[in-house]
């Protein structure tokens, strides 16, 4: 019995390591380039587009990112428990504000978090646009980002496609002037 099995095994294993060497392969921020902060920006030939990403709304409903096709939309990942996501909510509040009459969409994803310590913490901080919950992470591995750090946020164009990541905490002096040059592009 133990022979017969050992060949499926084997097989099993071998199907996992392919599908574990597709994730090592070339990421599309490496055809983009990285500014003195930090900042990936994607010239508009080497977007990528963003999969179809949809998730449960922390107070309910659904969202899904084609609905804000047409609008850029920024995506930040943050949880409750994040020291630097509560620095920089206020930040991202900011932004939003500023930049919501350009066509700018803001979600957030909250991942590993209790999902009533994330609406405290929406409430707590003032934050008026819709987080996904995202208790597993797999809404961030539907964006196809490899490094997913907490916080982390991402810019997409009207397209659709990816035109920048930050890996970091965002501020407006960082964050504003990056969305509102995005939401300036003529669409192609």
């Amino acid at each position: 019995m133990t022979v017969r099995r050992l060949p499926a095994v084997v097989v099993a294993a071998m199907v996992a390591a392919g599908a574990l060497t597709g994730c090592g392969g070339e990421s599309w921020e490496k055809a983009c380039s990285t500014n003195a902060d930090g900042v990936i920006e994607c010239s508009t030939d080497q977007r990528p587009e963003a999969r179809a990403v949809t998730g449960e709304l922390l107070d309910g409903g659904d969202y899904d990112v084609t609905q804000d096709r047409g609008k850029v939309v920024v995506v930040n990942f943050w949880g409750s428990w994040c020291n630097p996501c509560r620095a920089e909510a206020d930040d991202l509040e900011q932004t939003y504000q500023a930049t919501k009459a350009q066509q700018v969409a803001f979600v957030g994803v909250n991942s590993r978090d209790d999902r009533d310590a994330a609406k405290a913490f929406e409430r707590g901080f003032g934050v008026t646009y819709p987080s996904i919950f995202d208790h597993d992470g797999s809404v961030a591995l539907k964006f196809d980002v490899t490094q997913v750090a907490t916080p982390s946020t991402l810019v997409l164009d009207r397209q659709g496609r990816i035109a920048a990541a930050v890996r970091k905490p965002v501020t407006v002096d960082l964050l504003r002037p990056l969305v509102e040059r995005i939401a300036a592009e003529t669409p192609a």
